[in-house]
């Protein structure tokens, strides 16, 4: 008989106390601007803090009064893209929901050219999104911000949609968020398609994924 895997779920790499002092902010966030560019120079399984250092000017005990290794280096990484998306994110939904479920979703567009220009800016974002997706010990960062984000819009779609379950509103929203988060990682892969072309038909597709849910509302 065979036996049964059991999938070994993987920790977080603990990141060091969180500076409070402004310098010790800004050199902190330094090491992370110069982890993303690296990243997107020679990738996940390449980067190490020795080269992170190197990079930056300064020496590895001075980076390791911040971050345990490089796993909690890319960990920080990504959630401060996953924090910067989130902000914009919560932006929208205060600006848009007063006005109605039909204002919410004509302006997912807005949004998802928000995400797209966030992710931009960001030393590396786009190899930071992969590295969320790639690696096992960074998946729990990409998912408790998916997490997040389709409680938020739950919480503001919920009250417009009183007729729809919310364990089916929250399950079609984690779904579409989903599906706007690997838009946004498509947008620095497929040159066969451009950008406002992608984003254009994806605010499309969410779109029509929400009014379907509305139709039930009905």
């Amino acid at each position: 008989m065979a036996k049964t895997r059991t999938i070994k779920k993987t920790k977080p790499a603990p990141e060091r106390a969180t500076p409070q002092q402004e310098r010790a902010m800004q050199t902190r966030d330094h090491l992370l601007d110069v982890a993303g560019e690296l990243l997107g120079e020679v990738g996940i399984e390449n980067i190490s803090t020795n080269m992170i250092c190197a990079r930056a000017g300064m020496t590895p005990p001075a980076l390791y009064r911040y971050f345990k290794d490089k796993h909690a280096v890319l960990e920080t990484l990504g959630q401060r893209l996953m924090d910067r998306q989130n902000e914009a994110l919560l932006r929208w939904v205060e600006r848009y929901t007063p006005d109605g479920i039909d204002t919410l979703t004509t302006h997912l567009e807005d949004l998802m050219r928000e995400t797209a220009r966030i992710t931009k800016a960001e030393p590396g974002g786009a190899w930071i999104e992969r590295a969320l997706r790639a690696s096992p010990k960074l998946a729990h960062v990409r998912v408790a911000s998916h997490r997040f984000v389709t409680d938020r819009i739950t919480d503001a779609f919920a009250p417009l949609l009183p007729g729809v379950p919310r364990k089916a509103l929250w399950r079609r929203v984690r779904l579409t968020v989903e599906f706007g988060y690997a838009t946004d990682e498509m947008l620095d892969e497929e040159d066969l398609i451009p950008r406002n072309d992608i984003i254009r038909d994806a605010a499309r597709i969410l779109n029509l994924a929400m009014l379907d849910l509305q139709r039930r509302d009905d």
